[in-house]
């Protein structure tokens, strides 16, 4: 009797049959298989033990162009990327013959009902919306068999000849639209800008000039108290003057004869004085009439 041995990676699982009923799941590790043992009639002593292994790593599956009709009666040949992983290896062996055949049909099948539902225009303006569609129809059904489908992508997205050119175009006119659009966007948010800077230093200008011309207002008025302010001491200067002659008039005698002898020093001056004073008392009689000719 001859033992066997198997060695299940932690990358794969093991399912253990005896008589081809599931035993256990085996993890990762080594495990000694019992030897096949006969009675001498020839007949089996023990079960039968089967060991089946599973993948339970992630993997990808490509579903290649598959013609579909949009909503509109347009052919669209797309092309699904789907990542998935066994997450119940007794599941994945015992509720469906092929999980990985069933995978690809459960795919098909979403992609259709989504692109069937959408217009061409809905599909170009939005394709995520069809791995999104395709995901979410799939992702449950695969967990009832073990599988949990990570994502389910478009890798490509063609259509009938004619169509391609016609929307190459038009894919090209939105492009140069947009760039259109951009620069224009672009002209007008830097003549908005021109049109601030201007009005600022416009207002600026306002302001420096409003400043300048108040300033000059408020010199030329501290000025021109200045001058009253001398004008009113001047004034005030003569008007004590003149109270102090009429009090004393001695004193405008004397700066009478100080006046006649400063001009006395002149070659040229001439002095008028008026003896013939009538009328008058002897001091005014004697009070000279000064004419000065320089």
């Amino acid at each position: 009797m001859t033992k066997r041995e198997i060695i299940i990676k932690d990358t794969h699982r093991g399912l253990w049959y005896e008589d081809g009923v599931l035993a256990r799941i085996l993890e990762a590790g080594r495990y000694i298989l019992p030897a096949e043992q006969f009675a001498w009639s020839g007949r089996r002593k023990g079960p039968k033990v089967e060991v089946v292994v599973i993948d339970v790593r992630e993997r990808d599956l490509t579903i290649k162009g598959q013609e579909i009709l949009t909503r509109d009666k347009v052919a669209v040949r797309v092309s699904i990327i789907v990542q998935f992983r066994v997450t119940d290896p007794r599941a994945a062996l015992h509720e469906v013959e092929n999980y990985e055949e069933r995978i690809y049909s459960d795919v098909q099948l979403a992609a259709r009902r989504s692109l069937a539902s959408q217009t061409l225009e809905e599909i170009l303006t939005n394709r995520n919306r069809l791995s999104e569609d395709i995901l979410r129809d799939v992702k449950e059904v695969a967990a009832r068999y073990g599988v949990a489908v990570l994502r389910a992508d478009v890798k490509d997205l063609a259509f009938p000849g004619n169509l391609q050119e016609i929307m190459n175009r038009v894919l090209a006119a939105e492009r140069n639209s947009e760039a259109q659009l951009v620069e224009a966007r672009t002209k007008a948010d830097v003549q908005r800008i021109e049109n601030a800077a201007r009005a600022e230093g416009r207002r600026l200008e306002a302001e420096a000039a409003t400043a300048a011309q108040r300033l000059a207002a408020e010199t030329d008025a501290q000025t021109q108290q200045v001058r009253t302010d001398a004008e009113v001491r001047s004034l005030q200067a003569r008007e004590a003057a003149a109270a102090a002659y009429t009090r004393h008039p001695a004193l405008l005698r004397q700066l009478e004869l100080e006046t006649l002898r400063e001009l006395a020093r002149s070659a040229n001056a001439r002095i008028y004085v008026d003896f013939n004073g009538r009328g008058k008392t002897d001091f005014e009689a004697s009070e000279p009439t000064i004419d000065a000719e320089d």
